[in-house]
């Protein structure tokens, strides 16, 4: 969950990094850190805090050098440290190493290092890499990479730098994800696209235990057999500007904006693009299916849960939806019979890789849906469609998890289609619904003052509930975590139904809850479960499709959305909770992009 930059070729390799840093600090950011290399000595800068406080100590203390590595930190091993923070040096200081990962075994590599007269300085794992890299290194990098590589127990990205050989800077990974991008006298390695994206749209993906040697020339691929291996690269079509802040305040309020472009980018990709033809390959297998696994985490597993009422409702097939960092330890029923879809943002998250490989292991299909080109899940699963959602910055998910919504959205109508569960009118119907999502979506964003009213007035809120029925108590459970990992306020979404078996002990006199209405056909069960709460004290923002039954109140705001058959509603009420989210956030001055303690990408267990 770190972000890795490098950089080599002829100008000054520190102001390349800390611009790579900066877009990558969505990846971690309680420490960072930088190694540049003049030709013949390393110096390292290292920093406690964001990326600005190293920055700072660069302009007062210059760094020159044409070869360079940086890392931004999410920390996992030892607390955000000068001392903790990356790059890490060997004994002898002549190998320089940045990591994302964990190094699952480093107790025991320590151990082996310290009977060998090698003793750490830090309380990191990344810190044996360095040091057995520097132990191994007789005069060939490449063997002492292999050497340590064949030891580490866990996963890794790594940038390596070796003073005694400073015309090239190695990388290597296992399990996270490393680019490698350039050339034209220059190259860089990388975390993630953004890094990049304002100097190359050329990228190499790297595979696990692929080695990478990266020069001001170019770049060359072996394994760790030391067996050449050749690749093609690929051209990132994102624009630069989709990485910018574009004059708003926040990224996140950015992506909320781009979500009408994004999600009618999708549809489009769905129906007449590359996704169009993936979907007519797996929905040729739909007979052979008697069950649905969907399985990922946290935003994105939220949209499955969102999916399954549809799925259900429409196929008439079981689904069920499973966090992925249970389903690897839950013994999962699963063959050959069994449709896994994945869900990932990155195509890298952790626990959702290991739910995919053990899913094939047992002999299911997989399907997944990602957003970064050449990710592991993407080139990993049988089958696998991308969202049209672009970079996103900010750590909170928006136009991932709305684009994510309507690839399953279409996804299901296929499926239904395929199996004669719905006719040709149905399903003309449908799309004809979801193809006016994105100017619905438009609407809402554009007539938000209710929203921003309503969270100004609750956001000193010490606890708000979140409730709703059927596919509105779905969605609900995604607005609760947005209002978390944003404001850090304590929040929980709660099947409307079940208020009265214990969780309306927690409503008292002013508590904020938010219900969402946009089930017409139970209103009157949910606008029970609301008069429940006013009556013993509480405030509610109630979220309806326009021509919806509530009204406003003293004790009731209602935010409407414009009307859409149900089934597809969650693509509308999930932008009023992301404003909801977002404002209240804006109003206690919360860092809205780097929410504390969360990293964009969860590319460790």
């Amino acid at each position: 969950m770190c972000g890795i930059i490098g950089y080599i070729g002829s100008d000054n390799a520190t102001p390349y990094i800390i611009e790579g840093l900066k877009r990558l600090e969505y990846r971690g950011y309680d420490s960072a850190g930088v190694a540049v290399c003049d030709g013949e000595n390393f110096t390292v800068v290292k920093q406690k805090g964001r990326i600005a406080n190293l920055e700072e100590e660069l302009k007062n203390h210059p760094v020159n050098g044409t070869v360079g590595i940086g890392h931004t930190r999410w920390a996992t091993h030892g607390e955000p440290s000068d001392l903790n923070s990356h790059p890490h040096l060997g004994k002898q200081s002549k190998i320089a190493v940045v990591h994302n990962g964990i190094i699952e075994n480093y107790k025991e590599l320590r151990a082996k290092l310290s009977r060998r007269g090698i003793e750490c300085v830090t309380e990191t794992d990344s810190e044996v890499v360095a040091q057995l890299m520097e132990y191994y290194y007789k005069g060939d990098l490449i063997e002492a990479v292999i050497k340590t590589v064949n030891q580490l127990e866990g996963s890794y990205a790594l940038g390596i730098m070796c003073k005694d050989e400073p015309d090239k800077i190695i990388a290597v990974k296992k399990e996270n994800p490393l680019i490698i991008g350039g050339f034209d006298g220059s190259g860089f390695i990388a975390s993630d696209v953004p890094a990049v994206l304002k100097h190359t749209r050329t990228i190499y993906h790297l595979n696990d235990k692929e080695i990478a040697t990266v020069t001001r020339h170019g770049v060359s691929f072996q394994n760790i057999n030391r067996e050449v291996v050749s690749k093609w690269p690929e051209t990132i079509e994102w624009s630069f500007d989709s990485a910018e802040k574009g004059g708003y305040e926040h990224f996140m309020l950015k992506e909320i904006h781009e979500q009408p472009k994004v999600v009618k980018e999708t549809i489009g990709s769905l129906m007449n693009g590359m996704n169009k033809d993936v979907l007519d390959k797996l929905c040729e297998k739909t007979a052979s299916f008697n069950k649905i696994i969907i399985t990922a985490c946290g935003t994105a597993c939220y949209s499955g849960s969102v999916v399954k009422y549809i799925f259900e409702k429409i196929c008439r097939m079981p689904v069920e939806v499973v966090l992925a960092s249970e389903f690897r330890y839950s013994d999962p029923i699963v063959d050959e019979k069994t449709l896994v879809i994945l869900i990932s943002q990155s195509g890298e998250t952790a626990d959702t890789i290991a739910a995919m490989r053990e899913a094939k292991a047992r002999g299911a299909v997989t399907f997944s849906i990602v957003n970064a080109v050449g990710s592991t899940i993407a080139k990993e699963t049988h089958y696998n469609i991308y969202t049209a959602a672009g970079p996103e910055i900010a750590v909170a998910s928006t136009k991932a998890f709305s684009t994510q919504l309507i690839s399953l959205y279409i996804f299901c109508i296929r499926f239904a289609k395929s199996l004669g569960k719905i006719n040709d009118s149905e399903e003309q119907d449908y799309y004809s619904e979801i193809s006016a999502i994105p100017d619905k979506i438009t609407s809402i964003i554009e007539n938000s003052d209710v929203i921003k009213q309503y969270a100004a007035k609750c956001f000193n809120s010490k606890s708000i509930f979140f409730i709703g029925r059927n596919i509105d108590y779905a969605i609900s459970m995604e607005g609760s975590l947005k209002l978390k990992e944003l404001a850090y306020i304590h929040s929980e979404a709660y099947a409307g139904g079940e208020l009265k078996h214990g969780t309306i002990a927690l409503i008292e006199e002013n508590t904020t809850v938010v219900a969402i209405g946009c089930c017409k056909r139970l209103f009157s069960k949910t606008w029970s479960n609301v008069e429940q709460v006013i009556t013993r004290g509480a405030k509610v923002l109630y979220i309806q499709c326009e021509g919806g039954e509530a009204t406003e109140s003293e004790h009731v705001s209602v935010a409407n959305v414009p009307d859409i058959n149900e089934l597809f509603s969650p693509s509308l009420s999930v932008i009023q909770l992301q404003l909801f989210a977002y404002y209240i956030a804006a109003n206690k001055g919360c860092d809205i992009d780097k929410p504390r303690n969360l990293a964009k990408s969860v590319t460790v267990e």
